[in-house]
């Protein structure tokens, strides 16, 4: 199986998740999020699957997610508009994704990921 891996190339642990993938033999497509954003559908659809709030597909710590004190906006947004938003910019993605046919992860935790061995 093949996995859709979004990364950005100058994120420290984006870098490691990529070192893992290819230690382990993930077989994989790289896109770079901050040049190829996904789109608000491809949001949506990798939530659904995921099971995880939406809230884990924003970069918290990111610069411009704190610049638009997005803390604060977000709870007040419909569900629609959160996609929306995310779907502007890839920076504001939690990084790096991780796409399968049945499971996406949102960040980089070795342990988590060791499933995919």
């Amino acid at each position: 199986m093949s996995y859709l891996f979004l990364w950005y190339p100058k994120c420290s642990t984006c870098q490691k998740a990529k070192k893992w993938l290819d230690e382990n033999g993930i077989d994989y497509t790289a896109r770079d999020i901050k040049e190829e954003h996904p789109n608000a559908t491809e949001l949506e659809l990798w939530q659904a699957k995921s099971d995880l709030p939406l809230k884990r597909f924003f970069n918290t710590s990111g610069l411009l997610y704190k610049e638009m004190k997005l803390k604060e906006k977000l709870p007040d947004m419909e569900t629609k508009e959160q996609f929306a938003l995310l779907a502007t910019d890839g920076m504001l993605v939690k990084r790096p994704l991780l796409i399968g046919e049945k499971q996406v992860f949102a960040g980089f935790k070795a342990e988590q990921w060791d499933v995919l061995k």
